[in-house]
């Protein structure tokens, strides 16, 4: 949808506010509509703290299943599922249902899960995350590549596990970590990397430093890094902006956007993942026109 080589999806609502599905689905439609290549869905439970009342999204799996039924050409993901929140052959399943309901369109985001609030609320052991996500992650894509799987670990165990009926693909993985210990944990195996706009600053240099470590990162994992796609998120103000996300990140103006995607580009992104202030039907296709009109 625009004259750089990175392709731009979008996020939909999280936490910013209560969106209702009829909502959620006009802004995934007009995505779609404005020639967005992704729609991404994040995965919590519930947010408190930080000042703010408490509030959460609707479930990602479910959302996502009903976006592959109401869209055609968009691929679709979560941005990203944490591994402690279901089994590991229930994310494969999940996977794979998505993947044959899109007709091939779905990518699993998949991360360790951080925050610490939503796992008590809800039961889920916060301790050693990512010892956690390391067993999960080796059930969940060797299901995905059609194996039977047999696993004992300290905290999953499957038995001749397999996917039927057998997927019609590899569904493919994206690692939504910068952590050291995950990225040696999942660059031998993924086909994408994505970093949140945080994480980097949501800046140009701030994504080429993170870019050079990932490079660093898969040269020691042995993995080529011509070989991963490169995800960025970019935080993107429309007109004034709605106050939906915290202020200490300075985001991108829509008027700049385009030409912060071409630089992003050139930075080594491959991938830019949209988070819109406001999330709502008339930003999506705002956006989706300063990126034509300035390009």
């Amino acid at each position: 949808m625009s004259s750089t080589s990175v392709r731009v999806g979008v996020q939909l609502p999280e936490v910013e506010r209560d969106v209702r599905w009829p909502e959620v689905s006009a802004i995934a439609r007009a995505a779609e509509e404005s020639g967005f290549e992704s729609i991404w869905v994040g995965d919590h439970l519930l947010y408190r703290g930080g000042g703010r009342p408490e509030r959460g999204p609707w479930d990602a799996w479910t959302q996502l299943a009903a976006l592959a039924v109401i869209t055609t050409r968009v691929r679709l993901g979560p941005l990203v599922a944490a591994t402690a929140f279901h089994p590991p052959g229930v994310i494969a399943r999940m996977a794979a249902s998505i993947d044959e309901i899109s007709g091939g369109r779905f990518t699993l985001g998949l991360g360790a899960g951080w925050n610490e609030p939503e796992f008590r609320a809800f039961g889920y052991p916060f301790e050693r995350t990512v010892s956690r996500f390391e067993e999960s992650f080796e059930i969940v894509r060797r299901l995905l590549a059609g194996e039977h799987v047999t696993f004992k670990g300290e905290f999953h165990s499957v038995d001749d596990a397999v996917l039927l009926p057998p997927p019609h693909r590899t569904v493919p993985i994206m690692l939504g970590s910068n952590g050291a210990r995950m990225l040696g944990i999942a660059l031998p195996h993924v086909e994408a990397w994505n970093t949140w706009f945080s994480s980097y600053g949501n800046t140009v240099e701030g994504f080429a430093n993170l870019r050079g470590d990932i490079d660093g990162a898969c040269v020691k994992a042995g993995r080529d890094p011509a070989e991963l796609t490169h995800s960025a998120c970019v935080l993107v103000r429309v007109g004034d902006g709605a106050g939906e996300r915290p202020n200490d990140i300075p985001p991108v103006a829509a008027k700049d956007l385009a030409s912060h995607l071409r630089l992003l580009s050139e930075a080594g992104a491959d991938e830019a993942i949209l988070v819109l202030d406001p999330i709502d039907e008339r930003s999506t296709r705002q956006v989706a026109d300063a990126i034509v009109d300035l390009k």
